[in-house]
């Protein structure tokens, strides 16, 4: 359900308007962000390679009354970057990386291929999003960026090497950017979620535990990061997943990394059929 009348979105508008992007937006967290922009008087480009469900969740955007245009594209194209940004256009204001290719399993049961694949989603056409969008935004002074991180960035996960790897990457250049870019008007922030009840999490067939004790929704996830743009360079959306990194951060880094490697084992224990290969 969108509503239109959500207090403060003038303001939120006004910054970070007139147009969001959105990758990765047909289902899932991306869904989420959508409809939250929506309820903040933010018109939407919605991106994603799933056309059916990419234009389903549009429909129940404009049925609410929000404005939202549709662009299918796969982004491990060479060129997706630039498809993306030439339909925005001048307009875009806010632009949120979340589409990403997540893999549980093996490092070495991923391909060479399958794992190219993920950088090229999670990292180099962010990267090139990135640099597309952010000439605009300075010129007018104002404009985001968010670029969705992942609680597993923060330390070694085992069972999600390369994925983990790319989602680091990710955080330190919203960090980065965050200070580079101070005092111009255009707030970029990285945003580490931990497990959310998302299609592609329930897809990996998670065993109940730790892991999923604090699994979030992903409406709140979106709310928690769009309340957070332009206050701090990064957020770990829920209490439970910030007391939980806390912990973790409190033990020797090579103590955290073999809890969190035991977590995940117990989550995705041997006898688990890996993810398909990319």
């Amino acid at each position: 359900m969108v509503s239109r009348d959500v207090s403060g979105s003038s303001s939120f508008a006004e910054r970070y308007g007139p147009l969001a992007v959105v990758t990765g937006a047909a289902v899932g967290m991306g869904a989420a962000f959508a409809r939250d922009l929506a309820n903040r008087g933010l018109d939407l480009l919605l991106v994603d390679r799933d056309e059916r469900a990419l234009e389903a969740c549009a429909l129940e955007l404009e049925v609410a009354g929000a404005r939202a245009q549709t662009l299918v594209v796969d982004l491990a194209d060479r060129d997706a970057a630039d498809r993306v940004c030439d339909v925005a256009g001048d307009a875009l204001g806010l632009l949120i990386s979340n589409a990403a290719i997540g893999y549980v399993g093996s490092f070495l049961d991923l391909d060479a291929d399958g794992l190219l694949a993920q950088l090229d989603v999670n990292c180099r056409t962010p990267l090139l999003l990135v640099r597309r969008v952010l000439p605009q935004l300075l010129a007018r002074g104002r404009g985001g960026i968010i670029l969705l991180s992942s609680l597993s960035a923060v330390r070694g996960s085992a069972l999600v090497a390369s994925y983990a790897a790319t989602k680091a990457w990710n955080l330190i250049l919203a960090e980065s950017l965050w200070d580079e870019l101070r005092d111009t008007g255009v707030d970029v922030l990285g945003v580490l979620p931990g497990t959310t009840r998302t299609p592609g999490l329930l897809s990996s067939a998670p065993q109940a535990g730790l892991a999923t004790a604090n699994l979030m929704d992903p409406a709140d996830v979106a709310r928690e990061s769009l309340d957070a743009l332009g206050h701090v360079p990064s957020v770990i959306p829920g209490e439970a997943n910030r007391e939980s990194n806390a912990f973790l951060s409190s033990l020797d880094r090579a103590e955290a990394i073999k809890t969190m490697g035991d977590v995940m084992r117990a989550t995705y224990p041997p006898d688990r059929a890996p993810d398909p290969s990319i």
